[in-house]
């Protein structure tokens, strides 16, 4: 297995222009702040309406590298920077044309080539960046830490391409790890992940495919079971939101007072996407569903989305946390509280879940659709630990994005008029303030 490395990450509507970032690269660089020996380089798009950034990305494959005639630059295998050496360089500036991001140039006041080193895994220009445009990501820490844990699912799954259901069930298994008993009710999990293809199944732990409405009661049963041979096992549920908060929920409910030792994750991909694109309980207001068709009378779904992860904060479980897979150091710490709360009653996961064949947006969007979710709160990510009695905010957003920076990105809500749009950005808001009642001490 290959290593992944930190990078430095850019959100070019955070950014304002200020050139901090560029006047604290120079001096730590060149003694002085003129921006123009910055090795980091914020320039306004040709409209003029957003930020681009000219940094070196340090690739996987670095163009730069394989261009050099003279072997100046190398990519180090620890650090994963490449790395200049200016005794080496005869500045052809070959490496210049070959770089796609303009991460490496020129400088004709010191007649050198100068590139970003991130400033020895510790970079400068983050540290300085108040609107939090720059963040030096470490989600690669994961990677490097589970990477070489077993895929609990086979390779080659009959998932739609794009989605986020696979990355939930890959990175899920291989954190709680083999000694897990998996139940997973109808819907596009099975089928695309337990049932597997060419009469074989797909997930490498005992599974179970229990009715819509029975899933946390036969995994109860299970670790009754085997708590009764002597056998500690994790019991895990992956369901959709159908299987969770709809025609699941009596069972859940259940489960959930009696204190039932297991981890029952909510795949809520609001909406029941493996039978025609359905509406559920968690379908959001004015979203387009099959069931809830855009026409002269109706524009959607005309209720707002139950509050499933609230609901079971009032069963007094023993954890429950809101997830998103664009936020993969988030979910992990929330998997490590779950797999302790479990030892001890339920522990509650819901995750949003975009699904770009029923939500109508290209696969490729996927991150930054579930991103925005976040960034404009309409998914606020929060946790709720028993022993504590209140609610965290594991990622707060300070300064939300308009909602409808979300809304835009997503075909199912292309129809929304300008009251609807403003409703979901009251409700939002209203939403959050509701929650902030119960982060108190």
């Amino acid at each position: 297995m290959g290593r992944s490395y930190r990078t430095i990450a850019f959100y070019p509507e955070r950014c304002n222009g200020c050139n901090e970032c560029m006047e604290a690269c120079a001096r730590v660089k060149s003694g002085n702040g003129d921006p123009s020996h910055s090795r980091i380089g914020i320039e306004k798009d040709a409209e003029g309406s957003s930020y681009g950034l000219a940094l070196c990305r340090q690739c996987g494959e670095p163009r730069c590298v394989m261009a050099c005639p003279a072997a100046a630059l190398i990519k180090d295998d620890d650090s994963g920077v490449v790395q200049l050496d200016d005794a080496k360089c005869v500045n052809c500036q070959l490496c210049t044309l070959a770089c796609p991001y303009a991460g490496i140039t020129y400088k004709a006041q010191t007649d050198k080539v100068i590139k970003c080193d991130l400033c020895a895994g510790d970079p400068e220009c983050v540290k300085v960046c108040k609107p939090g445009a720059l963040e030096f990501k470490r989600a690669a820490d994961i990677y490097n830490a589970w990477g070489e844990a077993e895929d609990l699912f086979v390779p080659g799954l009959s998932a739609c391409l794009g989605c986020n259901s696979e990355l939930i069930m890959r990175h899920t298994l291989r954190k709680i790890g083999p000694n897990t008993v998996l139940a997973t009710p109808p819907g596009c999990i099975p089928g695309v992940g337990v049932v597997g293809v060419n009469g074989l199944t797909g997930v490498k732990v005992p599974s179970i495919i229990p009715l819509l409405t029975n899933t946390a009661a036969m995994l109860a049963g299970a670790k009754r079971y085997y708590s009764r041979i002597g056998r500690d096992v994790t019991m895990l549920a992956l369901a959709g939101d159908g299987g969770a908060a709809d025609v699941g929920f009596q069972s859940l409910s259940g489960a959930a007072e009696r204190g039932e030792q297991m981890i029952f994750i909510c795949v809520d991909n609001e909406g029941y996407m493996n039978t025609g694109v359905q509406r559920s309980s968690t379908t959001p207001y004015g979203a387009w569903t099959s069931t809830t068709p855009v026409g002269k009378e109706l524009r959607g779904k005309s209720r707002d989305a139950k509050p499933l992860p609230l609901i079971m904060v009032m069963h007094n479980c023993e954890y429950v946390a809101t997830a998103a897979m664009a936020f993969m150091e988030d979910y992990y710490a929330k998997l490590d509280k779950a797999i302790e709360a479990s030892k001890r009653g339920m522990a509650f996961l819901h995750i949003f879940s975009p699904c770009p064949t029923g939500w109508r947006f290209s696969p490729s969007q996927l991150l930054e659709v579930t991103r925005k979710a976040v960034e404009t709160n309409m998914v606020p990510l929060w946790e709720y630990e028993r022993e504590v009695g209140r609610i965290r905010f594991t990622m707060p957003i300070e300064e939300p994005l308009p909602v409808k920076e979300y809304l835009k990105l997503i075909g199912k809500y292309s129809h929304l008029d300008e009251g609807q749009v403003q409703y979901l950005q009251r409700m939002t808001e209203e939403r959050i303030e509701f929650l902030k009642r119960f982060t108190a001490d």
